[in-house]
């Protein structure tokens, strides 16, 4: 049974009649030019972005790294105080979340040693992982991530892209990857949604980037190269 699902979706005037369909453990990768309503695409999925037609079908449990903002130098909160935030949002219940749990998360992507550190200090890099924990915190069946590696060293990247994979091979988590490049991720991508100016369309990653296909979403002359194991689209 799919776990997320749009039928006929339109968000004007961004995308129209989209018909897609993500299974448990998928990693789907959303490429396109600014402007094509990426970003909107996750956001019709969180609810808060209304479509104008259609219907979208999502889980309950789902987490969400945004793209990078930094966190304001004299935000007092600590970084467990922060992910704990995150598990409680939405729920009935007032009683503050397990330590354990946070931990858990925490120790996921590899930021235990962050815990007790304010926020507002960390750099770019460590704050992302601080959304990454949130993310993982409330063990989701999806996760939306919305250009999750910028400000991210390769080394960082790489690291994110494991735990993104690993999450959805042994969790059954599916994973949307809104990105600008395809190659950090193009090893684990299941399948492409390419949003374009005037038209989408969604396959395997040979379908997809091609230069017809490309040609067809721009209006014009596209071509795509593969150099040293990375896609190079012109």
């Amino acid at each position: 049974m799919s776990l997320l699902t749009f039928t006929g979706a339109s968000v004007d005037p961004l995308w129209h009649d989209l018909t897609l369909s993500v299974e448990p453990g998928e990693f789907l990768t959303v490429l396109g030019p600014n402007g094509v309503g990426k970003s909107t695409l996750l956001n019709a999925v969180l609810g808060t972005r209304s479509l104008t037609s259609g219907s979208v079908s999502a889980p309950h449990r789902i987490g969400f790294i945004p793209q990078q903002r930094m966190f304001d130098t004299d935000l007092p909160i600590r970084v467990r105080d922060l992910v704990g935030l995150s598990i409680e949002h939405g729920t009935m219940s007032r009683r503050r979340p397990r330590r354990s749990t946070i931990d858990a998360a925490l120790a996921e992507v590899g930021a235990s040693g962050l815990a007790d550190r304010r926020v507002g200090t960390l750099s770019g890099g460590q704050q992302q992982l601080v959304r990454q924990a949130q993310a993982m915190a409330t063990d989701p069946e999806l996760l939306l991530c919305d250009e999750p590696l910028l400000s991210l060293d390769l080394s960082a990247q790489r690291a994110a892209v494991e735990l993104l994979d690993r999450r959805r091979r042994e969790q059954d988590t599916a994973v949307i990857f809104v990105t600008h490049s395809i190659n950090p991720v193009l090893a684990v991508t299941d399948r492409v949604l390419y949003l374009g100016p005037d038209d989408h369309v969604t396959g395997a990653v040979d379908e997809v980037m091609t230069g017809p296909v490309l040609s067809r979403l721009y209006g014009t002359d596209v071509d795509v190269a593969e150099v040293n194991g990375r896609m190079v689209v012109v």
